[in-house]
């Protein structure tokens, strides 16, 4: 039951990585002269606030990667099938609670579930805190005042145990190549911690026991992206029905979250870097592009692998187009061909994370 819904929380998680930005009138021309900015440092209580939501997040990271790990069997709530719909109701809530109940008492019974469980909440969290510090660090760069990154705990079980990580931009970007830089360094630098985790998450990885019968309804299967199946090539190893691994699947979700981050739409960090390579035009009609190609893979995904989850992307891409796009104070500053280069290999990051269908639900 705690896999089927991964899917969807995932596309939700992804949505909320892409930092928030204001939205900035373009009543500044080229020749303005625009003097060093500073953004003002964070208080103690913001380092206390930031500091609390990440521990919460570890907790339920940690919880959420011994649900994956965990045989279902041994966490099962002995509770009775409602006999009619109505009584779902306070069945869900009621089971959710006791397997998670059943789930810590077997951890502190079974302390390699624990240690699977922390090793899976330490690769993952790792990447989304590269990620986050990667727009903070380039916005510092560029004094624009940016919050530091805010950790959203999830439900363990119901998904990696977090809806992502987030910054909040609260001043205008300056230039093009600012926010160029700010979109960029977040996926760049997640992308830098995915490919050690990556690496590790294959060399251990080993082949899933034989089930013991043939039911094979409601079996997800976990698609491997672009990246993982590069890397399984080059070391030799199969990846054919891996067992549970915590490498594996922290950078499986790194990997997807880091993808659709990618999506040139909105603001998107991808939106950020077409915005800003291309400009608003060009931004405008790639972005509905996009979001016409994912509503169709969202249909094929349902209709192909039995995985519905892509249209929850789809809507909320929808309503990214509708949000105006921030533009730099100043956009006729040249991008520079580093950057044009910086750009390319965004581009082949993006091709090495995408999987057109992460989940197959049979």
């Amino acid at each position: 039951m705690f896999l089927l819904v991964t899917r969807h929380l995932l596309l939700v998680t992804a949505f909320f990585m892409s930092e928030s930005v204001q939205s900035i009138p373009p009543v500044f021309k080229s020749e303005t002269v625009y003097l060093p900015r500073v953004a003002s440092r964070p208080t103690a209580r913001e380092w206390v606030r930031h500091a609390a939501l990440f521990a919460l997040t570890v907790l339920t990271t940690t919880l959420a990667g011994g649900m994956l790990a965990v045989n279902q069997a041994e966490i099962e709530p002995n509770l009775a099938v409602p006999a009619h719909w109505f009584d779902y109701a306070p069945y869900i809530p009621t089971y959710y609670a006791l397997a998670l109940s059943n789930l810590i008492k077997y951890a502190l019974v079974h302390p390699t579930l624990f240690a699977q469980g922390a090793t899976f909440a330490a690769a993952l969290l790792a990447i989304l805190l590269a990620h986050e510090s990667g727009h903070y660090i380039a916005c510092r760069r560029y004094g624009v005042a940016a919050t530091l990154p805010f950790f959203l705990p999830g439900p363990p079980g119901l998904g990696p145990g977090t809806f992502g990580a987030f910054i909040k931009i609260k001043s205008p970007i300056p230039t093009r190549r600012a926010l160029f830089d700010i979109g960029v360094a977040g996926p760049l630098a997640g992308f830098a911690i995915i490919i050690p985790v990556a690496i590790v998450a294959v060399l251990t990885a080993h082949p899933e026991p034989t089930p013991i019968n043939d039911a094979t309804s409601g079996l997800v299967i976990f698609n491997d992206p672009p990246l993982l199946r590069l890397l399984a090539h080059l070391l030799h190893v199969s990846l054919d029905s891996v067992a549970f691994n915590p490498f594996y699947f922290a950078a499986w979700i790194g990997l997807l979250v880091t993808s659709l981050n990618l999506l040139p739409v909105g603001q998107l960090d991808g939106g950020h870097a077409v915005f800003a390579v291309l400009g608003a035009r060009v931004h405008k009609w790639i972005g509905r592009s996009a979001f016409l190609v994912m509503s169709l893979v969202a249909y094929l995904g349902w209709h192909w692998h039995g995985a519905p989850g892509g249209f929850i992307y789809a809507v909320l891409l929808f309503v990214m187009l509708r949000v105006r796009h921030p533009q730099a104070e100043d956009e006729i500053e040249p991008l520079g061909r580093a950057r044009q280069l910086v750009a390319l290999l965004t581009l082949a990051v993006f091709l090495l994370c995408f999987e057109l269908f992460p989940l197959t639900i049979k």
